[in-house]
């Protein structure tokens, strides 16, 4: 609602008409309004230019004026006019024909004003609604973006990973393409890096550091020969416990691990690491599972259940 000339005129009309007596007036017109009992303190002790106390009119003005200069000050011109609009106390005016005549323009200038605020109210619903429908497709776009870049990347990654699972002889470059191999995929589904993955012992453990949903995870990956035991899982235990409180660990073996691993992990008062194969990330290539789905069930049914493995399989 704008403030027009109209409207400031009624406004004004409004106080000096309804109620003779301006305490009066204050208490039932312009303190419902919103105007201060100090600033009226202040007003209905100032004189005008011939010395004089102000008339309700000339106040009417002034208030009208330090209305239109804050910001808000369309709700209290609204109040104003909504209070005339319902006004019933006709024995309070000096002149009671002038202020029937007052109470009948501000219920037409009211009903105006409700059909303009209505308006503007579809407006800014369709405006809103535009808006939501343009997110909504611009974020089916980038969902749909995103999906062929993991798909046309994941296709790449399953062919090297073929390659790797018969490269049986040679750890060192294994070690090196499973390392690039792993930080294309967690850059492919968008997962912060806080280290990439990097080879040591030879090239068959490979370290890295990732952050999911505001906790950080330290992972461990081996592809040996033999299967992962216990005692290869310290370092990854000894990392987590030296680390803040909102960090796990994730241990990769793509070759599994012995039977008693999983028992005796669940035994550890420390429950901090949970476990991967080489079977869930062949899952993860192939798109049955997307790589954030796996994590995100794993990690669950770890904190709720202690279970440190739960296979791709299972979850499909």
């Amino acid at each position: 609602m704008q403030t027009n000339i109209e409207i400031r005129k009624l406004a004004i009309e409004i106080i000096s008409s309804l109620v003779n007596i301006k305490n009066q007036m204050y208490e039932l017109i312009l303190k419902p309004s919103g105007v201060s009992e100090k600033y009226f303190g202040v007003l209905i002790k100032r004189r005008n230019p011939d010395g004089k106390l102000l008339t309700k009119r000339e106040m009417g003005g002034i208030i009208l004026d330090d209305l239109e200069k804050s910001q808000g000050n369309q709700k209290n011109i609204r109040k104003i006019i909504s209070i005339a609009a319902e006004w019933s106390q006709f024995h309070l005016a000096g002149n009671e024909m002038q202020a029937r005549a007052t109470v009948q323009k501000a219920r037409e200038v009211l009903n105006s004003i409700e059909i303009m605020e209505e308006r503007e109210a579809q407006v800014l619903k369709q405006e809103k609604e535009d808006e939501r429908k343009r997110l909504d497709e611009a974020n089916r776009n980038a969902r749909h973006k995103m999906e062929l870049e993991i798909k046309q990347q994941s296709n790449i990654l399953l062919m090297m990973y073929d390659d790797l699972v018969v490269m049986k002889n040679n750890p060192q470059k294994r070690g090196f393409m499973l390392e690039e191999l792993m930080n294309m995929l967690f850059n492919v589904y968008d997962i912060a890096l806080m280290e990439s993955f990097r080879r040591n012992e030879g090239g068959e453990q490979i370290d890295g550091a990732f952050k999911l949903e505001g906790w950080h995870y330290l992972v461990e990956i081996k592809w040996t020969q033999q299967v992962t035991d216990m005692k290869q899982l310290d370092s990854l235990y000894g990392k987590v416990a030296r680390s803040g409180k909102q960090t796990m660990g994730l241990f990769v073996s793509i070759g599994g691990w012995s039977s008693h691993v999983i028992p005796l992990m669940k035994q550890q008062p420390d429950k901090s690491i949970f476990l991967m194969d080489g079977f869930d990330l062949r899952l993860v290539l192939t798109q049955e599972i997307s790589l954030i789905d796996l994590l995100q069930k794993k990690i669950a049914k770890f904190n709720i259940k202690s279970e440190p493995f739960l296979s791709a399989n299972s979850i499909l």
